[in-house]
């Protein structure tokens, strides 16, 4: 076994890091103070093609896979942009996975090109008020009226709707009681997001301030028959696609946060005097940064053992969703730790750990939830009745 990057991979993350250089400290805490889309970084990475570089070649772009994506988003979160900047350029890796393997031709030709190229940005409308991480009882309905459908209802926390053009859309198309499974029944859109249609309310929020969070209200939004992604009523099939890559990302994500979290703990460690001595030499600060390391690459592992599985072509659910656990807790422990390594001043905003601190909340509850994780690996790994 080789555990080491590629050539091409390593090429990959020192040419993101590369990237990342011309945004420092200052840039990322501005567009959190003021709540500001990083325009500059996203057309930075978009001018790089990096933001197709899980996309096919023949549609503009790099045609690689998810580990190669993990690398890239993991060098753009230890950078110092953390989930900010990864947040910014997420859904264009992901996203659109279902378009790649559902899409006919046209759609591929019509959608692709302008998401990979940075022209369009994309939500992800997928959460619902009401349904939560129960997605069959999604009640946002899409109702065919000739050679258009018509949406109606609400969704929540959809991620850069303040500056998206685009929205990828999950709605009920045959009512939950007329179906024989729960996950049939609901369509995938890809489309405009119209605000004519769409009336988009921002939630204030802890942190992840420059990337906003949204509910989304829309009355009578007409989506042509052409944007439906898929077969009617087979959208959450299609969307599943997208879910595994999702965690995966997430997990590289955070072990990049937790990753930038150690270090600046570590420099202040090194740094800092009291009692006549730097304090890393105390065990009561060496002990839990250590950890903190080992955690996170243990985390790691898991988050690339899961991207190769799924580049292969092997189940890899359990795997996925694990990485996306383990990486979650051990990159929130670092940014934790980062926090009290500062003390009193990491409190402050110009050390930056309160920020990391503050995102590092994020993998721990997006997309799904620990505890539903936790559920889902008893029941598909060790055997258990589901629970839930």
């Amino acid at each position: 076994m080789d555990f080491a990057l590629t050539d091409a991979q390593q090429q990959i993350r020192d040419q993101v890091l590369r990237i990342c250089s011309q945004f420092d400290d200052t840039y990322w805490l501005e567009r959190d103070r003021t709540a500001t889309f990083p325009e500059a970084f996203f057309a930075a990475m978009a001018e790089g093609n990096w933001l197709g570089i899980a996309m096919p070649e023949q549609y503009g772009g790099a045609g690689l896979g998810i580990t190669e994506a993990a690398v890239m988003m993991q060098a753009v979160a230890e950078s110092g942009a953390a989930m900010s900047g990864a947040s910014a350029i997420h859904i264009n890796i992901f996203g659109l996975n279902p378009v790649v393997i559902y899409g006919t031709e046209e759609q591929k030709r019509r959608m692709l090109p302008p998401l990979i190229a940075g022209r369009d940005k994309a939500a992800f409308g997928v959460t619902e008020p009401n349904a939560g991480l129960n997605t069959t009882e999604i009640a946002v309905r899409a109702d065919r009226k000739g050679d258009q459908y018509i949406i109606n209802g609400t969704k929540i926390w959809t991620s850069t709707a303040q500056v998206a053009n685009k929205i990828l859309l999950l709605a009920r198309t045959t009512p939950l009681d007329q179906v024989k499974r729960k996950s049939h029944g609901m369509t995938l859109f890809y489309t405009d997001l119209n605000r004519k249609y769409a009336d988009v309310r921002l939630i204030h929020k802890m942190g992840r301030h420059a990337v906003d969070s949204n509910m989304v209200f829309f009355e009578d939004m007409p989506i042509p028959v052409e944007d439906r992604i898929g077969e009617e009523g087979e959208g959450f099939r299609a969307l599943i696609h997208g879910l595994n890559p999702e965690r995966i990302l997430l997990a590289a994500e955070a072990v990049g946060l937790g990753r930038n979290a150690l270090q600046r703990a570590a420099r202040y460690a090194r740094e800092r005097v009291v009692f006549g001595r730097p304090i890393g030499q105390n065990q009561s600060i060496q002990h839990p940064l250590a950890k903190n390391w080992a955690e996170l690459e243990a985390a790691n592992l898991m988050a690339f053992k899961a991207a190769w599985m799924y580049d292969t072509g092997k189940d890899s659910g359990a795997e996925s969703n694990a990485a996306k656990y383990l990486a979650a807790e051990a990159g929130f422990h670092a940014c934790e730790q980062a926090v009290m390594t500062h003390g009193g001043m990491g409190y402050a905003q110009e050390y930056h750990v309160e920020r990391l601190f503050r995102e590092s909340l994020i993998p721990r509850i997006a997309p799904v939830s620990r505890e539903l994780i936790l559920s889902y690996l008893a029941e598909r790994v060790l055997d258990q009745p589901k629970s839930y």
